[in-house]
């Protein structure tokens, strides 16, 4: 499947030369927009995931009030858990729970291998029918978690501050661990290729929690199962731009980049010209602005994304985006300067 080579954002992620930096930013469909808050009044969040009508519906929001260059599905990194068996629920001021963790060995024998389109149909429906609305410029964006974050959910039974159930298996009992990671491997590679096959035209790889992680440990826990995603991926799908997200990756910058991703996507706490002098140009890079700053003035935005742009003067292979997703309570109309300073500086 080739991809439309009027794409801006496929072209920068391949470093091909660009007219400007394309900008798409993660969480831009959310609970900031009073649109998305109005239907999530509606329904539970899992619903909304598998009602391929509202994921279309939210997916859209972003795109046409903010005029960004990529709408990335709306979906969750926990959707492959949850159909591989994770007893997943979203509880209000908690976030995800995992009623059912992995903490043992046989544990992994309830785990499922689940097929994505028909255990998760709404998410190659609402791909499908959002290639047909979008303006023809503007592709879909795919996602879902890399082997550790997902992993570490499954584990921990939800979010966490240390990661000791995880730890505490990768140390004390590996070979469980490792068993987990080849279950959920070939998994993510089933539902990345999936949502290719639906119309998805570039796709990231979220490794929200990896960065918890020492240089030795990712390099020998994470990193493997990672690169085994991105080859599995790109054995289907070789022209497809796969971007990967690491969570505070300074101290492990250089192993990312080793994981055969196309593009690095990088949070605010790595300073992009040095990322770029420590890995070369090897891979293209995505951020990384602090989406706590979308908190300041409008003309503050502003002034911060251009001084990014300038300071960051990536001919190409730049997509800009945010350190992270955009947090709930950030004003609109700051999301929607950034987007118009990316447009008019990048």
């Amino acid at each position: 499947m080739s991809a439309n080579p009027e794409f801006l954002i496929v072209q920068a992620a391949k470093k091909q030369p660009v007219s400007r930096r394309p900008v798409w930013l993660m969480r831009q469909a959310g609970r900031y927009m009073p649109e998305f808050r109005a239907i999530r009044a509606k329904v539970d969040f899992l619903t909304l995931c598998d009602t391929a009508d509202l994921v279309v519906e939210v997916t859209l929001q972003p795109v046409d009030q903010l005029g960004i260059d990529g709408a990335i599905i709306f979906s969750d990194l926990l959707i492959p858990a949850r159909d591989m068996g994770a007893d997943l629920e979203y509880v209000k001021g908690e976030g995800p729970v995992i009623h059912n963790p992995i903490r043992h060995h046989d544990d992994l024998k309830s785990l499922k291998d689940p097929d994505p389109s028909e255990d998760s149909p709404a998410l190659g429906t609402a791909i499908s029918m959002l290639q047909k609305q979008l303006e023809p410029s503007i592709p879909v964006l795919g996602f879902t978690g890399a082997p550790w974050t997902t992993a570490a959910y499954m584990i921990e039974g939800g979010g966490s501050r240390n990661y000791i159930q995880i730890k505490e298996m990768m140390y004390k009992a590996p070979e469980t661990f490792f068993a987990l990671l080849d279950k959920v491997v070939p998994v993510l590679v089933r539902y990345l290729d999936y949502q290719v096959r639906a119309g998805v035209r570039m796709v990231q790889i979220f490794d929200s929690w990896a960065g918890n992680l020492s240089h030795s440990d990712y390099r020998h826990y994470a990193l493997p199962a990672t690169q085994a995603v991105v080859q599995g991926f790109k054995a289907l799908h070789p022209e497809v731009p796969l971007i990967l997200y690491v969570g505070n990756s300074g101290h492990i910058l250089e192993a990312t980049a080793e994981s055969g991703a196309d593009v690095l996507s990088l949070d605010w706490r790595v300073d992009l010209k040095d990322a770029a002098r420590r890995v070369g140009d090897k891979v293209g890079f995505q951020g990384n602005l602090d989406p706590v700053r979308l908190f300041s003035t409008a003309d503050d935005v502003e002034a911060q994304v251009k001084a990014l742009l300038q300071d960051f003067d990536w001919k190409t292979g730049h997509v800009f985006n945010l350190g992270h997703g955009i947090l709930p309570g950030t004003p609109v109309e700051n999301v929607k300067r950034l987007v118009e300073t990316v447009k008019r500086y990048g």
